[in-house]
This record gives structure tokens, C-alpha cells and sequence, in this order.
């Protein structure tokens, strides 16, 4: 038992600054914004949740694609029912049946930018 207690103790500091360069790590990534890259082809456009598997965009009924796929704004998936507000801010792209395949709902900075494709028909 006494040599389980000295090997603990000899590994205390190296456990110490393993959990602070991990915090550091985890506040250094929470500071630094995501750049998302969005494809050529994508659409700006206001979105508001609807009955699935239809959306509003621009206030006109669209219907998303069976593999669609939302990103938040933090750039993970999130189901379509679990999608709240109205008039949110997305780049969007569609497929070749003119389904909605894939969304991005934007944050304050991305909303902010200029969408260089977003004179492209909708």
C-alpha cells in the first residue's frame, strides 16, 4: 500500500499540468471564431421550421431532401424538430430534385457578411 501512496504522489504535478493544458486548450478553442467554409453554390436566405419535412425560406414552403443535413451555429447537426425561432439567417444549397439538402444557420459575424454567390437564383 505505501508504494501505491508514492507512486500517486509522484504523479500529482504531471496530472496537474495535463488537466491545465487541457483547459487551456478547451478556452484558446472557445475564443478563436469557426471559419466555415460554405460550397459555391449556396444560398443565402431567412428560414423559419415548419412541419417536417417541409421549411419556410424567404417565406416560400421548400421541402428538405431525406438526406438533408442543419448545422447550428456552432457547426453541429441539429435535428430538424429541434430547430427554433423565425427569420433565422442561413446559407442553404440544393440538390438536383430541388430539395433543400443541405442548411447553416448563421451567427451575428457570418449573417453580417456579404454571400458572394448570393445573387444566384433561388
Amino acid at each position: 500500500m505505501y508504494r501505491f501512496g508514492l507512486r500517486l504522489a509522484s504523479l500529482l504535478p504531471l496530472l496537474l499540468v495535463l488537466l491545465a493544458s487541457l483547459f487551456g486548450t478547451a478556452a484558446l478553442a472557445q475564443q478563436q471564431p469557426l471559419e466555415r467554409p460554405f460550397p459555391a453554390n449556396a444560398v443565402r436566405g431567412k428560414m423559419t421550421p415548419a412541419y417536417f419535412p417541409e421549411v419556410l425560406i424567404d417565406g416560400k414552403s421548400r421541402q428538405l431532401a431525406p438526406s438533408a443535413r442543419i448545422f447550428n451555429q456552432d457547426n453541429l447537426i441539429e435535428l430538424p424538430a429541434a430547430v427554433r425561432g423565425t427569420d433565422l439567417v442561413v446559407n442553404y444549397t440544393v440538390d438536383s430534385w430541388g430539395n433543400i439538402d443541405r442548411i447553416w444557420i448563421l451567427n451575428k459575424d457570418e449573417a453580417a457578411q456579404k454571400l458572394a454567390t448570393s445573387d444566384r437564383a433561388k
